[in-house]
């Protein structure tokens, strides 16, 4: 019995090291194609709806995320969420409090009602912080009628946290609101962040 236990464990644990370096080597990839080096790393996996923290090659954390409802796509006006090589282009909500809602980017004093169900939010509120991106990639995220950041695509918190790890969002990378807060403060403006 401990050990068939045991070569559970282990498999498991081989199982996620090798997902993990699935993930690893597919940014590596996408970045040597561009040639491009970096030490840290924001990927987001539209297929798997996850956030990945990765710094000298290793995950440091992951996160549920939600992107776009209408799919990928970077065409203005068309609410889908932009792939290809990203940066942190600007930083918003230092003194906004957890739940905060942001307009334009500006926090007025309301604090959003959290959702931990299905339920969906009569407004697309922007919630305790922002992440703004731009597209690095010109014809692809970048330039006339395709630009991330004339789109203001963000990396944001969500009042509708029960809708994570499914697209449901109107472009943007939804994301927990402490989550957003805490990797917030570990990311400085000039990251780079892979939608892929």
């Amino acid at each position: 019995m401990l050990k068939s236990l045991t070569l559970i464990i282990i498999s498991l644990l081989t199982l996620n090291t090798t997902a993990q370096n699935s993930i690893i080597e597919q940014v590596n990839n996408y970045l040597d194609s561009k040639n491009t080096f970096t030490e840290e790393v924001i990927y987001v996996s539209i297929k798997k709806q996850k956030l990945y923290h990765i710094q000298n090659n290793q995950i440091i954390k992951e996160y549920i995320i939600s992107s776009s409802a209408y799919g990928i796509g970077s065409k203005a006006g068309s609410n889908k969420t932009p792939i290809g090589l990203h940066s942190v282009r600007e930083k918003y909500g230092d003194k906004t409090p957890i739940n905060g809602i942001m307009v334009a980017r500006v926090f007025y004093g309301n604090i959003a009602t959290i959702y931990d169900d299905e339920t969906k939010s009569k407004t697309d509120d922007i919630t305790s912080r922002i992440l703004w991106l731009e597209g690095l990639e010109k014809g692809k995220n970048k330039g006339k009628g395709i630009d991330t950041f004339n789109r203001y695509i963000y990396i944001h918190g969500t009042p509708e946290e029960g809708r994570l790890g499914r697209p449901a969002s109107h472009g943007c990378i939804r994301m927990k609101n402490k989550e957003v807060i805490d990797l917030y403060k570990l990311l400085e403006v000039g990251t780079l962040v892979l939608i892929l």
